[in-house]
């Protein structure tokens, strides 16, 4: 639900399947043991040795960053069965739900703070709206960069943000197919295909995916189509041209979550896959999205180098849903009736768009002075966005109830065309220099002018000019040993009085917060990435006061520390591990109901740990994970606290040839004991609670030829 056009086409999907087949046989006979190794490794494992730029505008090794960076490659993606980010979300025990409701788009927060879908994602560094789920499938890896953020993406919120990096055309050919099904009824198909066009500087690479979705909600069914290009030219010895289109359409029935029944108790008597929005006129939330990429980069010579870069953005969508919300038989408003009972309202939203154009432009490069080593990157930022939204319906359709529901009637009313309602506009100068102080240390000092001008149809809008700074100082006594301690300033857009205030759709002014980490980071001879970070992080509160004004006051203050593994325990034994404790409180409000108060929907302590063992048969590996998370608070002044839980996962690995082709089988079972447990607990839209999925079983099938 939200408070706020190009056509969907099935050929470029079924164009794409086909291509994996219609190449011509005896190119893929040539080939001996490339593809074996395509399938199983797809880059190389070591990822400290990952070039990033996701910390900073500087190419830098994820060892060498000082920010805490969690990076998942498309290999691991693979074995995790991860799909969507969600999935991704639950191997970093930073981060967690928030409102993320199945059918709508994903939302999460990082490091106990609330991710905004305009300003919290990016695509190779460009920003991107999350107002859809973003599709995996052409992603070489999603990079999760932990705590305040404000040099390196100017305008988001100071949990941190979320990278997705494009898969780029390979050196050697590539075809792959992969084919899953679900125990209820998901049936997904992906292609993945690369080359090298013969006598040309061309390369390219296409991904193609169409599924069935059968969700672990009962109901909650819908389609997804999803198609991406990426092209690389080399331009003289010099000089590389890339391109890169993804185009991706979703249709799927929302779930809502539950409320407290009585205003005063979780909800019970209920199962993971119960379903709400049940009512005949319900329709599926319709989502399309765009992505149109282009960036060229130039060697001057062997110590400098020119980039410039733009990505379009396109969103639209038709967003329905039969809404429950309140009991007026009980005057609780938000709050479900003691039986089950509840209010039921009919929301449609039509022809929402987004559209967003960025750019960057700069140089990066490296030079001496008074006997020490710079490398050194500055240019310039644009971001450009307008959102389109009509009047939307939202009446009171009837009475339904959790157990037994009723049909009702939708409401008569229509909503109102699409207009312009936002215009967002960020402009920004950037300069980072990383000086090596000697062969053990370097200072890493980086600042941003950011000019802001945002309008709202119905309110006056600003326009501002701030700078923020960050420095930090890295001490690397080994190559394989790199300790941190770091300072940065972030700025995120200020909050919009909800509708019920004395102000609605009042726009508050950006809000500056700041950050101290310092970490350690230890990549071993065996592909073994540790690392840890203690972190404070503190920015000002946004509530509704006591005269029902929506305003900024007080401070919210997140402390925590975090611990990461990566790699291979043993030479059989893999690990992939997180945890992380927060202690988050909310003080200097003025009102006892929240000064001192854990802040919602954070754990207060949460792990993730999934081991992969190579059995002694050959090809064969199986797979555990345990995760856990401890009591959130639900109500602001911690009255209502949700219980902790953890889950238990399997999984198994079994890589073959089949006729000469590489074939990779997994099996994946989710949730192993079928634990009902609330993942999601958020205060969004008067507070919601989601159930955890029930346990779910997935079968795939890769093959490379």
């Amino acid at each position: 639900m939200s408070a706020n056009t190009f056509p969907c086409s099935k050929r470029p999907v079924v164009l794409a399947l086909s291509l994996a087949f219609v190449m011509p046989v005896a190119m893929a006979e040539e080939k001996t043991e490339a593809p074996q190794s395509v399938v199983i490794k797809s880059r190389k494992a070591d990822n400290s040795a990952e070039l990033t730029r996701s910390a900073g505008k500087i190419d830098t090794p994820l060892q060498d960053t000082p920010f805490s960076v969690n990076r998942f490659d498309a290999r691991q993606l693979q074995d995790l069965g991860a799909r969507m980010t969600t999935d991704v979300s639950r191997f970093d025990a930073s981060i967690n739900d928030a409102y993320n409701a199945v059918g709508y788009a994903e939302q999460f927060s990082i490091r106990g703070f609330a991710l905004d879908n305009n300003s919290s994602y990016r695509k190779d560094g460009f920003i991107i709206p999350a107002d859809a789920s973003i599709p995996l499938e052409n992603k070489e890896a999603v990079e999760v960069l932990k705590g305040v953020a404000g040099f390196q993406s100017g305008m988001t919120t100071p949990g941190g943000y979320i990278n997705y990096v494009v898969k780029r055309p390979l050196t050697s050919p590539l075809r792959t197919l992969n084919l899953e099904l679900s125990e209820r009824g998901t049936r997904y198909a992906a292609v993945d295909v690369s080359e090298q066009l013969a006598g040309t500087p061309v390369s390219i690479r296409l991904n193609a995916a169409a599924e069935q979705m059968r969700s672990v909600i009962r109901g909650a069914n819908g389609n997804r189509e999803f198609f991406s290009a990426a092209v690389d030219l080399k331009t003289g010895s010099n000089g590389l041209l890339r391109a890169d289109i993804d185009y991706q359409h979703k249709s799927q029935l929302s779930a809502p979550g539950f409320q407290l029944w009585n205003g005063t108790d979780l909800p019970r008597g209920i199962s993971a896959d119960m379903m709400l929005n049940v009512q005949p006129w319900a329709k599926p939330v319709d989502t399309k999205s765009l992505n149109l990429g282009l960036q060229y980069q130039y060697s001057l010579n062997s110590d400098w180098q020119f980039r410039t870069g733009a990505n379009l953005h396109r969103f639209q969508r038709d967003d329905y849903t039969a809404f429950p919300w309140g009991c007026t038989s009980g005057n609780l408003f938000p709050g479900y009736c003691a039986n089950g009972d509840f209010d039921m309202y009919d929301y449609r939203s039509l022809n929402e768009a987004k559209y967003l154009v960025a750019t960057d432009t700069g140089l990066q490069g490296k030079w001496s002075a008074a006997g020490m080593q710079h490398e050194t990157a500055f240019g310039f930022e644009t971001s450009r966005r307008r959102d389109y939204a009509g009047d939307y319906v939202y009446d009171f359709a009837g009475v339904s109830n959790v157990f037994n529901p009723v049909a009702v009637p939708p409401s008569s009313k229509q909503p109102g065309p699409a207009s312009l309602r936002r215009m967002d506009k960020e402009t920004a100068l950037y300069l980072q220099d990383i000086i090596s102080l000697n062969t053990e240390w370097k200072l890493h000092l980086n600042t941003r002018r950011v000019q802001l001008d945002r309008v709202q149809f119905d309110n006056p809008g600003y326009n501002q000019q701030h700078w923020v700074s960050g420095a930090a100082l890295v001490y690397k006594p080994v190559a394989s040993l790199t300790t941190y301690l770091s300072q940065s300033q972030g700025l995120e857009y200020g909050g919009i009085a909800p509708v019920g205030t004395n102000n609605p759709n009042q726009m508050l002014n950006p809000v500056r917060s700041r950050q101290t980490e310092a970490g350690i980071k230890y990549s071993g001879d065996n592909q073994l990435q540790l690392s840890a970070a203690i972190f404070q992080i503190t920015k000002p509160l946004e509530l509704i006061n006591a005269a029902n004004y929506y305003v900024q006051t007080g401070e919210a203050r997140h402390r925590g520390i975090e611990l990461n593994a990566q790699g291979n325990l043993l030479k059989d034994l893999k690990v992939l591990a997180s945890f992380t404790a927060i202690d988050t409180v909310q003080q200097d409000t003025g009102s006892a109901a929240y000064d001192g108060k854990q802040v919602l929907n954070v754990p207060g302590r949460k792990a993730s740990i999934t081991l992969d063992y190579s059995l002694p048969v050959a090809g064969l590996s199986v797979q555990g994970g345990w995760q856990y998370a401890s009591e959130k608070a639900f109500s602001p002044d911690n009255r209502i606290m949700v219980p902790g839980y953890y889950v238990l996962n399997a999984g198994a690995r079994y890589q073959t040839r089949i006729s000469g082709v590489p074939t990779t089988f997994r099996a994946q079972i989710d949730n192993l004991t079928d634990r009902f447990y609330w993942r999601d607990v958020t205060q969004s839209l008067g507070g919601y609670l989601f159930p955890g999925a029930p346990r779910t079983v997935r079968l795939s099938a890769q093959l490379a030829f």
